[in-house]
């Protein structure tokens, strides 16, 4: 293939892809660079599996440490498991992927996505997105693209396309945007508590960036002299098909009609209705071709009923603006919410219910020493909130073996922790570590908008001072032809059989995070603004529940959290405290029971179950950092006496002698004779050596000083 380079600008940024330079071999790769970031993508393509009835499409996000200079950590010395960020990013690439390959094709296909150099300025996943259709196109895979992404960042009053990681942290927004040719296909935010129409503008601004990004595919492509491969769909012998419908489409509807019955119950007579089919299979000749077809492809029979119930399902919601519970269709199912449900051990809890999804979240106050470092390329060093999201098996009432949490688990839990990162209360205000954990207990539909509920409810509870309460709601869409339907609240069914989940949280006071997810090829933007502005009055009904359960957050900690103590000390005497081999830091703790943890910047944090556990390390600490001058007052300890002598500690951690002919305004024959080891006195500091010895005295003190002394030793 020949070398070619396109490049596209906006905003006064570019964005290059190159083509024909790199992996020959792979079926299609691109070079997709913007500033220094550059990310190499492939798409590949394999003979299909047999007996697969899905599409086998894996994405894979990689990044490589020299792409920003440095050498991984650990005995190894390389790459291991990816960090979660690089998880996350497979996942923004696979979603708006995966609806633009025909639904009939059941080949392997891969897409890897490689950063290869990083600037730290360029965020590397939207180059990556894009870079995917690139690759599959020249790949020559069947694709209903070209597929562009944009990032979208609000800094002031202005829209900033991809703007840099600096722009991102100092705006209100970051939005992803992805579209096709039929509409935007994807969209993911973070939002500071932003009003509908401002996202909805950003996504409108986005989109309109998007279509450039496919000309410019589609220009790419046409100079390669490859064509967009749209295969038509293989025909299909509808014999089965047409044997199931006319023989279950009657029950089916019965079933979907019965708003009384629950998930459990629905899915039992549906399968009844199934099997009865089955049955009526069973008694055909042997050679008959329904017979054959369902013995020959053991998952006909399946496939083709619950092609027939989701038909079915969407024309009941689209002629009679009825969904499968009975609801209409911007109501929301039952909501309950519960706080303080566990011991106070664990901090905070909040049970959240919506319909049949319950979710249990629960909080854990740390020290600053539990943040999580983050070991990936991107410039933010550590997190200080964490939200970790499980989905066993029983929450849909099956059983599977019990793994390490996956990319939907990652994903979901990601999505919670950015809907309440706005409106956590700054780390100098509450310097914890927080950690949110949210066990789906039973799942139908929109449990990631119940971790943010149960979330919120939980950090209430312990006592976290967020600035507002979020709530997230769940919207889904049944789109036939020019007829569409916004669904609020979608349940697990209407989730599997629809054709959109679009996740909206926030306050009262405007969104903080979004997600939406396609299954057709693209949506206009005026149909997603309308599922925007649905989801906000159900958002509203949601809280509202939430705050009779809790209004607003405890006014205490649970005893058993830590109670942190903030100081600051010169950071030029880190050093000191910390000592030789962490000497003298391992004695403080050791002494006090307490926790330390220092900051570069001379940020000190002691924490203690106990209170007066804290101040002891506190005191002790200020105590060794303190720089005492000549004429101080302090009030002392006598540690150790010498001939000449008597050694006084005046501040924790810090000795100064008291010369003999210091300790009285007479002369003293001994040392015995005025102080012992034990004594409590009051010295003053005379002065300091070159060597930075203290010498003390007794002599010379006012009373209003030793008085004052006293009194602070008092209060420590």
């Amino acid at each position: 293939m020949q070398e070619i380079e396109k490049s596209i600008s906006f905003d006064g940024r570019d964005i290059r892809l190159k083509v024909g330079l790199l992996a020959p071999q792979a079926g299609g790769a691109v070079l997709v660079q913007s500033g220094d970031t550059a990310v190499l993508v492939t798409a590949t393509r394999a003979s299909g599996r047999e007996g697969i009835d899905f599409l086998p499409l894996l994405v894979d996000y990689e990044e490589r440490l020299y792409a920003a200079g440095r050498i991984p950590g650990g005995y190894l010395r390389r790459e291991g498991r990816p960090p979660e960020r690089a998880t996350l990013t497979s996942r923004l690439i696979d979603r708006p992927m995966r609806p633009l390959f025909p639904q009939w094709l059941r080949d392997d296909i891969q897409i890897v996505a490689t950063t290869l150099s990083m600037d730290e300025q360029v965020p590397p996943d939207v180059l990556a997105a894009t870079g995917a259709s690139v690759a599959v196109l020249l790949a020559k895979i069947p694709f209903m693209g070209p597929m562009a992404t944009v990032r979208v960042g609000l800094v002031g009053d202005d829209f900033i396309i991809n703007p840099t990681y600096t722009e991102i942290e100092s705006g209100d927004l970051d939005l992803v945007v992805a579209g096709s040719p039929d509409g935007v296909i994807m969209v993911e935010a973070g939002a500071n508590q932003l009003p509908e129409q401002d996202v909805i503008e950003a996504i409108d601004f986005g989109y309109e960036v998007v279509q450039d990004l496919i000309q410019a595919q589609r220009d790419l492509i046409a100079e390669l002299g490859i064509e967009i491969v749209q295969e038509p769909e293989p025909e299909v012998d509808s014999t089965v098909d047409e044997f199931i419908r006319d023989r279950a489409s009657e029950g089916i509807k019965q079933v979907l009609s019965q708003f009384d019955l629950d998930k459990h119950q629905r899915d039992e007579k549906l399968d009844v209705i199934k099997d009865e089919v089955a049955a009526k299979i069973e008694e055909l000749p042997e050679d008959d071709p329904i017979r054959v077809a369902t013995t020959e492809n053991t998952k006909a029979l399946g496939k083709a009923f619950k092609s027939l119930t989701k038909e079915l399902m969407r024309k009941q919601i689209l002629d009679d603006g009825v969904r499968v519970d009975g609801r209409k269709l911007d109501e929301v199912r039952p909501i309950s919410a519960r706080v303080g449900l566990l011991p106070a051990r664990v901090h905070g809890s909040g049970l959240f219910n919506r319909g049949l999804t319950q979710v249990m979240s629960v909080v854990t106050l740390g020290t600053p020493g539990d943040a999580q470092m983050m070991d990936d390329l991107h410039p933010d060093e550590e997190k200080r909130y964490l939200h970790h999201y499980n989905f066993p098996p029983y929450s849909v009432g099956e059983t599977r073996p019990m793994r390490s949490p996956g990319r939907r688990e990652v994903g979901h839990g990601a999505l919670a922790e950015r809907a309440l990162v706005p409106v956590l209360p700054e780390q100098k205000d509450f310097p914890y570590v927080i950690r949110v954990v949210s066990e789906v207990l039973s799942s139908n539909g929109s449990t990631s908008m119940g971790s943010v509920c149960g979330s919120t409810l939980s950090l209430m509870d312990a006592g976290v001072p967020i600035t507002k309460p979020v709530s997230g709601a769940a919207m889904g869409l049944i789109k036939e032809g020019s007829e569409v339907r916004i669904l609020t609240d979608i349940q697990g069914i209407e989730d599997f059989l629809g054709d959109m989940d679009f996740k909206v949280a926030g306050t009262d006071s405007g969104i903080t995070a979004l997600q939406m997810d396609m299954k057709i090829t693209g949506l206009d933007v005026a149909t997603i603004a309308k599922a925007i502005n649905q989801a906000k009055p159900a958002r509203m009904h949601i809280l509202e529940k939430m705050l009779e359960a809790i209004a607003k957050p405890r006014p205490e900690l649970s005893p058993f959290a830590p109670r942190l103590l903030t100081f600051k000390i010169d950071p030029e005497l880190i050093g000191m405290v910390i000592g030789p081999g962490g000497k003298k830091i391992k004695s403080i703790v050791e002494q006090t029971g307490a926790k330390v943890d220092i900051d570069d910047d001379g940020t000190v944090t002691v924490s203690s179950i106990e209170g007066s556990k804290a101040q002891q390390a506190k005191a002790i600490i200020q105590g060794m950092t303190t720089r005492p001058a000549a004429g101080d007052v302090y009030a002392g300890k006598v540690t150790r006496v010498i001939p000449i002598g008597a050694f006084v500690e005046f501040l924790p951690g810090q000795e100064g002698m008291i010369h003999i002919s210091q300790l009285a305004d007479y002369r003293v024959g001994k040392v015995e004779d005025e102080v012992t080891v034990g004594d409590d006195v009051i010295v003053k500091v005379r002065d300091i050596d070159g060597k930075g010895r203290i010498n003390l005295t007794r002599l010379n003190i006012h009373p209003d000083e030793a008085a004052a002394a006293r009194e602070a030793i008092a209060q420590s």
